[in-house]
């Protein structure tokens, strides 16, 4: 039984999604949740990014212990010295470099030849080596690349000590069969092979990713690279846990298997979906809402009767659990400190008081509290990054022949009060009219959407808002029994991490 590992990019790759920016601080939160996930690589980010991508590599390194932290850069001196910088506090760093072989990046994107690609990739992985013992290459767009020259590449990289080459399909161009033949073809022609890391990395343009991911595994690859929930740039990436469970779920056909603690995967992608702003579809396969559903009445039957009839992956394997009533207003602080460690939380004294007075106000307001209301609670009340702003109250005046009227009270960071009324063409446009009022700032909203954590009348509501403004997108999230209120966090909030990025931005300049 070969055992395959895990590449998460989740915090690099995924980042690129259109409209997701995710701060240091919640890098971090979603980076030690994949360690305690047990994924052998972490990549957080690309330092030579930006000041604030370079910060977030290295915080994520200084916190992570357990599993081996990547930088990606470009095959350029400056990208990998400023990786070195991000990656020299971590207990295991790797340094993912990469430059495109493909005809078709080669002609009008690097406009370089055959023999200079070759040059340039040779020389990148012999600098990175001077400084990082795990090297990473990748041949960007190497599915479409010439199998020869590919070859050619990949025996040369293995020669300057790459420990590891990945073959992406960076389009997600490839059929399963194609895409596995380019790893057979490699196995065959390329000296030493065998003694690096072979992995795999598939985009989900054609709705193959996971596919193609399985095909490379089956032709012999030994690390498959992807993100939770399978969100990137495009379409995506493959999605992990898709992978993961495959494996699992058909040992006997793939005869490998992985190292991730499998009951985390369900904490894994609520967390990533919370903090991206980026919603599971109910039907997305392994952590989808409808996953484990049963509609039809022969499948309610056959499972009442005998649970494999219908169901291949039983729903606690992946750590859904169900929402059963375990704290309610007469519960103690000890009591929820035990719950949040049992939901996979470790906060410090002051986070632990802050949560539980909140849990408190929510049990005022709710007769059932389950973990998914903590869930949701907790991720909405652990303030990420500079409060330059806080909602103190937000006050209505609506009917369906008035005109939609809201005032809110906001307190700055230095503790001062300003207030600001404004109308609307409804109640969630006169709120955020009146921030934009009270802020000064001028922001568009993108995108705006409501859930629901849990069912009845009062289940909590969850928001998420996109804004824009000039080259900057950031999201916010806001969770209340109250969808207004919900509402109103969330926006405060996205124009908070406006504020903080622009304030980042203005020190890197100077």
């Amino acid at each position: 039984m070969r055992t395959i590992e895990i590449f998460d990019t989740t915090l690099r790759d995924g980042e690129q999604s259109p409209g997701v920016n995710i701060s240091t601080n919640e890098k971090v939160e979603i980076a030690l949740q994949l360690e305690k996930l047990g994924v052998t690589r972490i990549e957080a980010g690309f330092a030579a990014a930006s000041p604030g991508d370079q910060k977030s590599v290295a915080e994520v390194a200084k916190r992570v212990k357990h599993s081996t932290i990547v930088s990606l850069a470009r095959a350029v001196k400056d990208d990998m010295d400023k990786a070195y910088e991000a990656l020299r506090h971590a207990q295991d760093a790797c340094l993912h470099v990469f430059i495109a072989t493909s005809p078709i990046h080669r002609q009008y994107k690097l406009r370089m030849s055959k023999e200079q690609v070759l040059a340039r990739a040779v020389e990148a992985v012999t600098y990175a080596k001077k400084y990082f013992a795990q090297v990473q290459f990748s041949a960007e767009d190497a599915a479409r690349t010439e199998i020869d020259f590919l070859a050619e590449v990949v025996e040369a990289v293995i020669k300057a000590g790459a420990t590891t080459v990945n073959i992406p399909d960076t389009v997600g161009y490839m059929t399963p069969y194609e895409y596995g033949n380019i790893f057979r073809e490699l196995r065959q022609r390329v000296p030493g092979i065998d003694r690096i890391r072979l992995s795999c990395h598939c985009h989900d343009d054609l709705g193959m990713a996971v596919a193609n991911s399985l095909a490379a595994i089956e032709a012999g690859a030994t690390q498959v690279e992807g993100t939770i929930n399978g969100i990137g740039e495009r379409a995506g990436n493959a999605a992990l846990e898709e992978v993961a469970l495959a494996l699992e779920t058909r040992k006997d056909f793939y005869q490998a298997t992985t190292k991730l603690n499998l009951k985390e995967i369900a904490r894994t992608s609520q967390l990533v979906s919370r903090l991206t702003g980026m919603i599971v579809p109910g039907n997305k396969a392994v952590v989808g809402a409808n996953a484990f559903a049963h509609e039809s009445g022969i499948h309610q039957d056959g499972v009442l009767k005998e649970a494999s009839t219908y169901e291949i992956i039983r729903p606690e394997t992946v750590g859904f659990k169900s929402n059963k009533l375990v704290l309610g207003k007469h519960s103690g602080r000890h009591a929820f400190k035990e719950k949040l460690v049992e939901l996979g939380y470790h906060l410090e004294q002051d986070e632990i008081d802050a949560a539980f007075a909140a849990f408190k106000e929510l049990c005022d307001k709710k007769k059932e509290v389950s973990d998914d209301d903590i869930l949701a609670l907790v991720d909405a009340k652990m303030v990420r990054g500079t409060e330059m702003y806080r909602l103190e109250s937000v006050q209505l005046s609506y009917g369906n022949i008035s005109l939609p009227t809201a005032s809110v009270r906001l307190v700055r960071a230095d503790g001062t009060v300003c207030e600001e009324a404004a109308c609307g063409n409804g109640s969630v446009d006169s709120i955020y009219k009146a921030i934009d009022r009270a802020t000064g700032e001028e922001v568009t909203l993108t995108d705006y959407k409501i859930l629901s954590v849990t069912h009845g009348k009062d289940a909590l509501g969850e928001v998420f808002v996109r804004l824009q403004q000039g080259d900057l997108t950031v999201t916010g999230r806001g969770v209340s029994t109250d969808v207004l209120e919900a509402s109103a966090i969330a926006y405060v909030r996205a124009v908070n991490k406006i504020l903080e990025r622009k304030e980042t931005m203005t020190v890197a300049a100077n």
